[in-house]
C-alpha cells in the first residue's frame, strides 16, 4: 500500500507540471497576419496588426457579412485564371474569425500558377470543369509530389505553407473555390516572387540555384 504521506507530494508534483503545460501553451507568439510588424516606440506612428480596428457593434450591419462572388472573374491573360479573393479586405466582417475565401475561375487549360499561402491550409471544391490540382512537400520530407485530378464536386486539401497549384486539365471552362484557414491568408506566386522581385534578386543567385545560363535568367526576369 502507498504511504498516505507520498500522495500529497506526487499531487503537487502534477499540479505543478500541468500549470507549467498550461503557462507554456498560453506563451506562444499568435501567428503572424501580415508579412511582417517592425517594431516601434511612438505608438503615434504605429498601425494595428493581427486583425483591423472594430466598427461599433452598434453599427454593424449586415452588409458587414456579405459579398457577391457570382461574376466570373476575367482569365483573359496569359496563364488563364482569375482569383477572386474574399479576405478581410474585401469582407469587413471576417475580421478575427480566422477563416477567407476564394472564387477561381479558369479558361480551358487555364492554370493557378504554383504558389503558397504562408498563414493558411486551402480547402478546395470544385463547382465546373477538370481540375489537375497538387501541392509539393518540404526539403526535410524529400518534396514529395501530390497529386489528384478532380471533378465537379470533389474537394482537395492543400497544407499549410506549401507549394501547390491548379491546371483545367478540360477544354472548357472551370470555376473552383478555395476555403482558407486566415482572414489574410496571403499568397506568393513562386515564379513572380523569383524572377519578378523589385529590386530584382542577384542573377549569380538566380542562375546558380537553378543551374541555367545567366541568358535565361535575364530573360525571365525581364518577362515576368
Amino acid at each position: 500500500m502507498m504511504n498516505s504521506k507520498v500522495v500529497p507530494k506526487y499531487a503537487l508534483v502534477t499540479v505543478a507540471l500541468l500549470a507549467f503545460a498550461c503557462s507554456l501553451a498560453s506563451a506562444y507568439d499568435p501567428s503572424p497576419l501580415q508579412d511582417f510588424c517592425v517594431a516601434i516606440d511612438n505608438p503615434a506612428s504605429a498601425v494595428f496588426v493581427n486583425g483591423k480596428f472594430c466598427k461599433d457593434p452598434k453599427l454593424v450591419t449586415a452588409n458587414d457579412f456579405f459579398r457577391s462572388v457570382n461574376i466570373p472573374g476575367n482569365t483573359s491573360n496569359k496563364v488563364g485564371s482569375n482569383v477572386t479573393a474574399v479576405t478581410v479586405e474585401q469582407l469587413p466582417g471576417l475580421n478575427t474569425l480566422g477563416i477567407s475565401l476564394a472564387r477561381i475561375d479558369f479558361a480551358p487549360r487555364g492554370l493557378n500558377p504554383p504558389h503558397t499561402h504562408p498563414r493558411s491550409t486551402e480547402f478546395l471544391v470544385v463547382i465546373e470543369g477538370t481540375l489537375h490540382v497538387g501541392f509539393v512537400t518540404s526539403n526535410a520530407d524529400g518534396n514529395r509530389l501530390f497529386t489528384k485530378v478532380l471533378n465537379k464536386g470533389d474537394v482537395f486539401v492543400f497544407p499549410i505553407g506549401l507549394i501547390h497549384f491548379q491546371l483545367n486539365v478540360g477544354n472548357t471552362k472551370a470555376v473552383a473555390f478555395a476555403g482558407l484557414s486566415s482572414q489574410n491568408p496571403g499568397v506568393i506566386t513562386i515564379a513572380n516572387t523569383v524572377f519578378g522581385s523589385n529590386p530584382p534578386i542577384n542573377q549569380d543567385v538566380l542562375t546558380k540555384a537553378f543551374q541555367v545560363d545567366k541568358n535565361v535568367v535575364n530573360y525571365l526576369q525581364k518577362l515576368f
